[in-house]
C-alpha cells in the first residue's frame, strides 16, 4: 500500500519495546515483494554491529537506520561499525542532542568524527524528536526553524538531512518549506492506531510531498 501511494522507501522497526516491530523473517517476507527500486530500511536502537549486520543480510534491506541510544556515547557509531555494516546507514539523533559544537572541525557534529573515507557509509543524518526513553515514533515534532541551522551544518560537510517526528499531511509541507530536507520519515502521522496504518493517510502524506516536489523544480 505504501508502495502503491508512491512512497520511495519501506521502514522495518528490529526495536523491541515499539508497537511496530517486526520479526527478521517478516521483513524478509514483505522485502520479497517489494520493487526493487525502493528502499528497504532496518530500524534498529542501540544495536551492535552484528545484530545490524545480520538482520540486513537476512532481510536483503538496503539500508540501516540506526539511533543512537541516549545511553550510550554517540561515538559508538565509529568509524569501525560504518566500515563494516553491509549497506550504508542512516543516522538518527533528537534534536535536542543534536547540536554543532564550537569546534572549528566541520567533521565533528554531536561527538561524530567521521573519516572522510567513510563518509560515503552515511546515506543521510535523520533528526526525530525523540525522548531518552523513546527514541522515535513520538508523534512529537521538534522545533523546525531552530533546526535550520544543523541542515546547514550538515550541508557545509556533505551530508543529506531526513526530518522525523510529528509529521503529517497537514504539517510535512511547512517542514519541508523551511529545513528543505532530503527526505521525510512518517509513522505515527499516517497510522489509524500505534502499529497499524491508514491508507488514506499514507495516501494523503505522499501527495503532499510530492506537492512540495513539484514546487521545487
Amino acid at each position: 500500500m505504501a508502495v502503491e501511494a508512491g512512497a520511495d522507501a519501506v521502514g522495518f522497526v528490529f526495536y523491541e519495546k515499539s508497537p511496530r516491530c517486526v520479526t527478521v523473517e517478516t521483513a524478509r517476507e514483505i522485502v520479497g515483494k517489494l520493487p526493487e527500486s525502493v528502499e528497504k530500511v532496518g530500524v534498529f536502537v542501540g544495536s551492535t554491529r552484528e545484530v545490524v549486520s545480520v538482520a540486513c543480510n537476512r532481510a536483503g534491506l538496503t539500508l540501516a537506520q540506526t539511533y543512537v541510544d541516549a545511553r550510550i556515547p554517540a561515538s559508538r557509531l565509529d568509524d569501525e561499525f560504518l566500515e563494516n555494516l553491509p549497506c550504508r546507514t542512516i543516522i538518527a539523533l533528537r534534536a535536542s542532542q543534536f547540536i554543532q559544537g564550537e569546534s572549528d572541525d566541520p567533521d565533528v557534529i554531536t561527538g561524530f568524527h567521521v573519516q572522510n573515507k567513510f563518509r560515503d557509509r552515511i546515506a543521510a543524518m535523520l533528526l526525530d524528536s525523540g525522548t531518552t526513553d523513546r527514541p522515535g515514533g513520538t508523534g512529537q515534532r521538534f522545533d523546525w526553524r531552530n533546526a535550520a541551522l544543523v541542515k546547514d551544518s550538515l550541508d557545509r560537510i556533505g551530508l543529506s538531512l531526513i526530518v522525523a517526528g510529528g509529521l503529517t499531511s497537514d504539517n510535512v509541507t511547512e517542514a519541508i518549506e523551511i529545513l528543505r530536507p532530503w527526505g521525510v520519515d512518517v509513522a505515527s502521522g499516517v497510522e489509524a492506531r500505534p502499529g497499524k496504518k491508514d491508507p488514506e493517510k499514507v495516501r494523503a502524506f505522499v501527495r503532499a510531498v510530492r506537492e512540495m516536489d513539484r514546487k521545487s523544480v
